[in-house]
């Protein structure tokens, strides 16, 4: 890492969580479901602003994003006073994207919540997914395509609120049609599209699936997530992947996160920011900062 350029001035973290198990968090408390890194023990613990700090010195994070950390869904409206609350008290996290299933009955009433609370910048919802490219399929119930799910989506441009989609890259079709559809709001495609399969063939799948998402100028990219289960995170690994991403989106419409504490199963924040410098080492020191700060700093208007 010795060639590595310089440290960026500052860092806007797109993607992080903070947790108290005093709250409602079944999966990391009650049950164990299934998860792509494999067994998440290790985080099934108290994560908060000074663990997140600890984790992430001698990097100069000045603002981060939390992004909602799977509550009990009946307590949606409670998490994001939470976070204010952490953030007004530990001055991190900056900003919250909340959670709301678009489809359920009370999407708006959830949303007028969150809207209220002044931190909130978006919302994030795993849509209805298949779990594997050749299963998937345009118009289930809970997608992108659900008309139900779609009238509540609506509702964000109301409230000048974003949207975090997390699902695997063989949905990003029904994502480019619903950012067409949804000029006005900004969408966030979370953890790269999830490239989980590297063989060639799956590699070159996601790649356009990218571009197809990316011709829609509302949607933006975050790149974390892309730990490999059982290996540590490399920029052997994920420096196509990263370069590809940017490549695809520009260097205006993408940016790295950390995805903590989940993504320390993989490499601590040393590792991934490292890696993240490694693989724009091309690049110019100001299309860094883009990457690095600027361009979450706009997205997420902080």
């Amino acid at each position: 890492m010795s060639t590595l350029p310089p440290r960026p001035r500052a860092v806007i973290d797109a993607h992080h969580h903070v947790w108290d198990l005093a709250n409602d968090l079944p999966w990391l408390k009650k049950k164990r479901v299934f998860f792509r890194y494999g067994d998440y023990l290790a985080i099934c613990r108290d994560y908060m602003p000074a663990d997140y700090r600890a984790d992430m010195a001698g990097w100069p994070v000045v603002a981060s994003v939390y992004v909602e950390a799977e509550w009990a869904r009946e307590k949606a409206a409670e998490e994001s006073r939470w976070v204010a609350a952490v953030s007004k008290a530990e001055g991190l996290p900056s900003v919250v994207v909340a959670w709301c299933d678009f489809a359920a009955p009370e999407a708006a009433a959830l949303l007028a919540s969150h809207a209220s609370v002044p931190i909130v910048r978006g919302v994030r919802h795993k849509p209805t997914a298949a779990g594997t490219p050749d299963e998937a399929k345009r118009g289930a119930a809970g997608s992108m395509d659900d008309p139900v799910w779609r009238d509540g989506y609506a509702l964000l441009e109301r409230h000048g609120l974003s949207y975090d989609l997390q699902t695997p890259w063989w949905h990003l079709d029904a994502a480019a049609d619903l950012a067409k559809d949804f000029p006005a709001t900004q969408l966030i495609i979370n953890h790269t599209g999830l490239p989980a399969d590297r063989s060639p063939e799956a590699l070159a799948a996601w790649r356009r699936a990218l571009e197809r998402a990316a011709s829609e100028p509302n949607v933006a990219i975050k790149i974390s997530g892309i730990g490999l289960p059982g290996e540590p995170w490399t920029v052997a690994a994920n420096g196509p992947v990263i370069r590809d991403a940017i490549a695809i989106f520009g260097k205006d419409r993408a940016m790295f996160a950390s995805n903590f504490p989940v993504d320390s199963l993989v490499g601590d924040f040393d590792t991934i920011f490292s890696g993240f410098l490694a693989a724009t080492a091309a690049f110019s020191e100001s299309e860094r900062d883009q990457l690095f700060h600027g361009n979450a700093e706009r997205i997420y208007r902080m």
